[in-house]
Order: structure tokens, then C-alpha cells, then sequence
């Protein structure tokens, strides 16, 4: 495959249209193929596509180690947002029960001080009243 980029020459340091000598490429009719002449005379042509296989064979390797680690990372990022999903239920479960108990504390809170309030009230009434005689 040709990208536009590579398209006129450049491939791998070689001359344009010109990969190997032996080889040469020419665009194919207005598309992105590219179209090979084996010239017969130069007999290194197994060497290289036994090279090409070998790149190829890396390249499947290299494909397969990124799928796998693909997978490896969505596994974790699937785990890690149900440990966040858990994490936020037992939060709000928490504040639930906090909000509870500090309404029902807070109602005997106002409790105490009124009667604090009154007990001061009270004793302010009687120092007040032994303190005139």
C-alpha cells in the first residue's frame, strides 16, 4: 500500500519509482496501487522476499503483543470504573446515613440548648431575686 505522502518516490531512501535495482513502480490509473516490474535479470529476488516475509511475520507478532495489551487495558479500565461505580454507592450510602443521624441529633441539640437557655434564665431569676434582700 501507498500513501500520498510516498507517492512519486522516497520509498525507503530510494530513487522515485525506483525501490531496488530490479525493481521498479509505477502509479497505477488515478488510484493509491502501485504496480511492480520484476526485472528477471537480478536473481536476490528470493533473498528478498523471504526478508519481506520475515517483516511481515514481525509485523503480525507486533500486531497480535498490541491487541493483547489492548485488551489487557480495557479489561483494567472496565474493572477500575466498577470499583469507582462501588466506591460512589458506598459514598452516597454513607452521606445518607450521615444526613440521618445528624437530623436526629440535631433535633435533641436544639433540645439541649433550649433547656440550657431556660436553666440559665432561671438561675439569672433567682440570683436577681436573692440579691435584692
Amino acid at each position: 500500500m501507498a500513501s500520498g505522502s510516498n507517492r512519486g518516490g522516497g520509498y525507503y531512501g530510494a530513487a522515485p519509482y525506483r525501490s531496488r535495482e530490479g525493481l521498479s513502480t509505477r502509479q497505477g490509473a488515478g488510484s493509491d496501487e502501485i504496480q511492480l516490474r520484476i526485472d528477471p535479470m537480478h536473481a536476490d529476488l528470493d533473498d528478498e522476499i523471504s526478508g519481506l516475509r520475515k517483516q511481515v511475520r514481525q509485523l503480525k507478532n507486533v500486531a497480535s503483543e498490541i491487541e493483547s495489551e489492548a485488551k489487557f487495558q480495557n479489561e483494567f479500565i472496565n474493572q477500575l470504573q466498577m470499583t469507582l461505580i462501588k466506591a460512589q454507592a458506598g459514598v452516597k450510602n454513607n452521606m445518607r446515613k450521615l444526613n440521618k443521624s445528624i437530623i436526629q441529633s440535631g433535633s435533641s441539640h436544639v433540645l439541649h440548648v433550649v433547656l440550657f437557655a431556660l436553666l440559665c434564665l432561671f438561675l439569672v431569676y433567682l440570683w436577681s431575686k436573692f440579691s435584692r434582700r
